[in-house]
């Protein structure tokens, strides 16, 4: 292995948030990017100081100069590019989900068993401050056991790229189903999932999907635990929010209702609100600024997904720390193939579910 880690990313709207933290780095070489636009690619070039770059993605993958690829391309790219990058020796890390169907989750856990190199869904809500502080509640046992799980997501995608238009809302759930899963430490194993209202005829027609809002209760396998998700990204009032609640017998904890608020912390019917720390002191020195802050300035430039979601809790250094310590480690990442596969079919069979009236489905085994 070489002393670092070069890293080639693709997509630079919501990529070019990570280029200054690979940089900072110390296991990390930020060698090359990729966009189609060259215009936008040589002006993200020469702003971050990235030499190498590529309109091709096609092209990239077969530098041998990178080991690893992180992938920030539009939805429906996701599979066949983290299946050609595998293919070609890279470690990838994509932004979620992680494909647009279960056959395609499945082709990825293949391409990622055949390579052995390391696969990691970008999913920003398991590196959050909350879901850190709610972890440790968990880890240390003052959470003690719990006992059921809700999570929503709740967007209005207008004005986002087109491919947004009409998405069904469980295709995108891997934001509000991931953190239960990972405090439960277990896999979704069935799903039982109803679609409400309706959207606008143009949007409806783009993929099919009817629906304002899916709602879901999901069983999670080997577990006496079930958990509900709310998900909505089209012509629902609602301010954005990425939010979980977890119920257990010593404390529970409850998402704040509005943006600025604090989250609640309930002790038998005791309620305090609770100020979440700051997890920077868990990652390099050089990388610590960017749990509070974007690459950009915050006013024209700075990045949508940034702006509606608050900057991700923090997260999008402690994702990068992840995959590239998984990969100097020689370990798996969290979320691992598997994992990941699982967490982007259980919104994929969701909505299969709500298309179906409400029936059950179980979700395949990936491992």
């Amino acid at each position: 292995m070489r002393e670092k880690i070069r890293v080639g990313i693709a997509g630079l709207g919501f990529g070019a948030e990570f280029i200054p933290i690979y940089q900072n780095h110390p296991q990390a070489e930020m060698y090359a990017i990729c966009q189609r636009n060259p215009d936008s690619l040589h002006q993200i070039g020469e702003h971050f100081g990235v030499k190498v770059r590529y309109t091709s993605f096609e092209e990239m993958i077969q530098d041998d100069n990178i080991d690893a690829v992180h992938i920030n391309t539009p939805i429906p790219d996701h599979a066949e590019q983290s299946i050609a990058a595998l293919k070609a020796g890279k470690h990838v890390a994509c932004t979620v989900p992680m494909a647009t169907s279960v056959e395609d989750c499945r082709r990825i856990v293949e391409a990622q068993q055949q390579s052995g190199k390391n696969y990691m869904m970008m999913e920003t809500c398991v590196y959050t401050r909350e879901y850190l502080y709610v972890k440790h509640l968990r880890d240390t046992g003052k959470l003690g056991k719990i006992q059921f799980l809700r999570g929503a997501h709740q967007q209005e995608m207008a004005g986002w790229p087109g491919y947004w238009e009409g998405l069904p809302p469980m295709h995108y759930a891997t934001h509000a189903l991931s953190p239960l899963l990972a405090l439960a430490e277990r896999e979704a194993e069935y799903v039982m999932c109803l679609g409400s209202g309706q959207i606008a005829k143009e949007l409806a027609d783009k993929y099919g999907s009817p629906f304002a809002v899916e709602s879901a209760l999901f069983r999670l396998r080997d577990s006496n635990l079930a958990m509900e998700i709310t998900r909505s990204l089209f012509e629902t009032s609602r301010e954005y929010i990425e939010s979980f609640d977890v119920y257990a017998d010593r404390i529970s904890f409850e998402w704040q209702q509005l943006e600025g608020e604090s989250p609640v912390l309930f002790v038998g019917e005791q309620a305090e609100r609770v100020r979440v720390p700051d997890y920077a002191d868990r990652l390099p020195e050089g990388i610590r600024p960017y749990t509070t802050q974007g690459v950009y300035d915050l006013t024209d430039h700075v990045h949508l997904s940034f702006k509606q979601g608050s900057g991700h809790g923090g997260s999008h250094p402690h994702l990068a720390h992840e995959f590239l310590m998984s990969i100097v480690e020689n370990r798996p990442a969290f979320p691992d193939v598997y994992t990941s596969a699982n967490w982007t079919s259980a919104g994929i069979c969701a909505h299969e579910s709500a298309m179906q009236g409400g029936e059950k489905v179980f979700l395949p085994k990936f491992r």
